[in-house]
């Protein structure tokens, strides 16, 4: 296989160089981590239901005139997207507590909130991804107020798509984590949609029993993640019952 060039790697994805200018190829990675990466492990099969469900929804954004920065899957671990500069701000949509704001403010895990609430973290492992408000964003130079308001707008946006479409296959949208970029097209900047929505970055419970189906499963070591990830790939019809994951795919070539 041909050497690409590594422009970034993290957690659970690679970005190479792409075949022109302006693109990058987005790599998907068996790797689990949780807890700012203190654990970890490799989960076979992950990436690959990883990079269906992610593109799924991607494309499902972009026709409803959703900005993303993805262009097309090219394999089963790899997507082609637009190059962005990242800002580096996680935007969280929490529907029902789950996760640090029930420690925070004391909410029971379950409890649907009076509202859809956003919340922005600074991303930086070496800090542990700490919480911060609209002020930090700006005087920092994170993002300008324009920015600011794009995302949180674009966030409400998917939180009200991704909230019909789980409904609608028995899933209930809990939290989800996105990120954005910024895009240059002919002199303008524009701020799009990056990075994933998959299970490693929403929580998604059954609407009947809430089972969890997505990384809460190894958070707290309760197996089962890579059954749970192909279960809601099922209900979104990527997958057919019993179909095999094809884990092979393009070798990372360091």
């Amino acid at each position: 296989m041909a050497r690409r060039r590594i422009l970034y790697e993290g957690k659970a994805k690679v970005l190479y160089a792409g075949p022109e200018p302006g693109t990058l190829v987005q790599h998907f990675k068996d790797d689990a981590t949780a807890f700012n990466a203190e654990k970890r492990d490799t989960v076979e099969g992950k990436g690959v239901l990883n990079n269906r469900i992610s593109e799924y929804v991607f494309s499902h954004l972009n026709e409803i005139g959703v900005p993303t920065h993805f262009i097309k899957r090219l394999n089963m671990r790899e997507q082609l997207v637009h190059e962005v500069e990242i800002i580096p701000v996680e935007v969280v949509v929490r529907n029902i507590a789950a996760g640090s704001i029930t420690k925070r403010l004391g909410v029971e895990e379950g409890t649907r909130l009076p509202r859809s609430i956003i919340e922005f973290f600074y991303k930086s492992d070496e800090l542990g991804d700490p919480m911060i408000s609209e002020e930090h964003i700006t005087a920092f130079g994170w993002a300008n107020p324009q920015e600011i308001d794009d995302m949180m707008s674009l966030a409400i946006r998917i939180n009200d798509f991704l909230g019909g479409m789980f409904a609608a296959i028995g899933i209930r949208l809990v939290d989800f984590k996105l990120e954005f970029g910024r895009q240059v097209e002919n002199d303008m900047v524009r701020t799009i949609l990056a990075d994933e929505i998959s299970p490693d970055t929403c929580r998604l419970w059954d609407a009947q029993t809430n089972n969890k189906l997505d990384k809460d499963r190894f958070r707290r070591d309760m197996g089962g993640l890579v059954e749970a990830y192909r279960e809601v790939a099922q209900r979104l019809g990527i997958l057919q019952e019993n179909e095999p994951i094809k884990t092979r795919g393009p070798v990372l070539v360091k």
